[in-house]
């Protein structure tokens, strides 16, 4: 017997498809570097760069401090969906019957309800691992950091191989930041199914839609791009 009919199979596949199509588009593409994230990847180089030319790099430490408790706050935050989504499950009865006692309540199976209850988790201990990778490579980049030549020796070709070692890590770790951010966000799209195939078509689109614009269209994006 088939769990989901071919409507939320079709559903599903449309959210499937575009968090795929938007990551390539993004990340793999000519287009892609023309991105909000792909400027702030240069601007990630411009700093390393001019950190070689300074002696004194406390603030640079700092600023390395303060990524790598954004990126650990997400860590912890993806942990705690994880449980709440996970706390769904214990009370699958209790939830269903709230939701049929709902107006326009889409009729639901208890196999049904827990397979896209498994999904959310899915997706939030995909992003977990995203966190928690992204926060390692900061770890990294702060070693790589501390080991940054001495201002003196900033044209040596060992301080200029290091510069982009370094930038190349830093690139990695924000990466992996945004494909865990990104999946947070999705998941909200998500939601939609429980709802009904036809919300989860609409909401995948209106997410992928906002993370369209600030990458391509926002404010921010044209204030990095400014001379």
């Amino acid at each position: 017997m088939q769990l989901f009919p071919p409507l939320d199979l079709a559903a599903l596949a449309c959210f499937a498809g575009a968090w795929a199509i938007y990551a390539i588009a993004v990340e793999w593409t000519p287009r892609g570097r023309d991105t909000l994230n792909a400027h702030m990847d240069r601007y990630r180089e411009i700093w390393i760069h001019r950190m070689l030319h300074r002696e004194a790099r406390m603030v640079d430490m700092q600023i390395m401090a303060a990524l790598q408790n954004g990126t650990a706050f997400f860590a912890s935050t993806s942990l705690i969906a994880i449980g709440g989504t996970l706390s769904l499950l214990r009370s699958t009865e209790d939830v269903l019957t709230v939701m049929g006692s709902l107006p326009l309540a889409i009729p639901t199976t208890r196999e049904q309800w827990e397979a896209k209850t498994i999904g959310l988790v899915i997706i939030f201990a995909y992003a977990f691992f995203k966190f928690a990778w992204s926060y390692r490579l900061y770890n990294y980049v702060s070693i790589l950091l501390g080991a940054m030549p001495f201002s003196e020796d900033r044209e040596t070709p060992e301080a200029l191989a290091h510069v982009r070692r370094t930038a190349r890590l830093f690139r990695s770790a924000g990466q992996h930041f945004n494909r865990g951010q990104r999946g947070f966000f999705l998941a909200l799209g998500y939601l939609g199914w429980f709802a009904g195939p036809y919300v989860l078509m609409v909401s995948t689109l209106a997410v992928i839609a906002v993370l369209w614009r600030r990458q391509f269209a926002s404010e921010s994006r044209r204030a990095v791009m400014e001379e």
